[in-house]
C-alpha cells in the first residue's frame, strides 16, 4: 500500500510551509539542500519537520494539504504540538460581521 503524507516545515526566518508527498524523507532532504531556487523554503533554509500526517489515500492527502495551507501559522503550529484546544480557539470567527459573533463583555 502506497502512503502519502501532508507535511509542515517551519523555516529559519519563522514562517511555515506546507506540503504533500509520498517520501518524507527524500522530500525534508530536498528542501535542506535547496535543489530549487524558485521554491518558497529556498532561502528560508535551514527547515524543521514540525507535523507530519500520513494517509493512504493521495485525495485525501491533497484535500488536507489544501485545507490547512489557508490556515494561519499560529493554527499549523498548535497543530503540529497537538494543542487542540487553542487550534479550535484559534479557528472560531472574531470577524463582528459574522453572525457567531460574540464579544466577550456581552
Amino acid at each position: 500500500m502506497k502512503l502519502y503524507y501532508v507535511y509542515i516545515l517551519q523555516c529559519s526566518d519563522g514562517l511555515t510551509y506546507t506540503g504533500v508527498t509520498n517520501n518524507i524523507v527524500r522530500r525534508l532532504e530536498e528542501h535542506q539542500k535547496g535543489l530549487n531556487k524558485n521554491c518558497f523554503t529556498y532561502y528560508r533554509r535551514p527547515v524543521k519537520l514540525i507535523f507530519h500526517q500520513e494517509f493512504n489515500d493521495i485525495n485525501q492527502a491533497i484535500y488536507f494539504e489544501k485545507k490547512i495551507k489557508k490556515w494561519s501559522a499560529k493554527k499549523k503550529i498548535a497543530l503540529a504540538n497537538d494543542q487542540f484546544d487553542l487550534l479550535q480557539i484559534l479557528s472560531e470567527c472574531r470577524n463582528a460581521t459574522h453572525y457567531n459573533y460574540k464579544p466577550e463583555d456581552s
